[in-house]
């Protein structure tokens, strides 16, 4: 049987409820939080700690990076990798309610990368 998920997961999963019932559930060394089978974040430690982190798009990536969040960036084989899953402001892990609107983008991203890639594309903005 799994151990169950950290502290720190069951609460990410609370201050990402607005957008539905999370469930973190552990994933190569790290915890992926779900909601109705859509990944919007995912919590790792890269050597400073637990850290959550949310998937973000090509639409909301301007948004993350504005408010100066950072890029999900691992070490594969010696080399930077990195993921479409961006930190959040300080300010968000207060509450759920100051978590949603990026919970919101998070749950954008998870549907959009769900299309087809066709898709994708034309709807992208001009």
């Amino acid at each position: 049987m799994p151990a169950p998920p950290s502290e720190f997961a069951l609460y990410c999963c609370e201050l990402l409820s607005t957008v539905g019932p999370c469930v973190a559930r552990r994933m190569f060394g790290a915890y992926g939080i779900s909601t109705d089978g859509l990944m919007l974040a995912i919590l790792a430690d890269l050597g400073s700690g637990e850290k959550l982190w949310l998937k973000a798009s090509e639409t909301s990536r301007p948004t993350f990076e504005a408010a100066g969040c950072e890029r999900f960036v691992y070490l594969a084989k010696g080399k930077p990798m990195s993921m479409n899953y961006y930190s959040m402001p300080d300010e968000a892990l207060e509450s759920p309610q100051a978590m949603a609107p990026w919970a919101r983008m998070a749950l954008e991203a998870a549907l959009a990368a769900r299309l087809p890639r066709t898709v994708r594309k034309a709807k992208r903005p001009v």
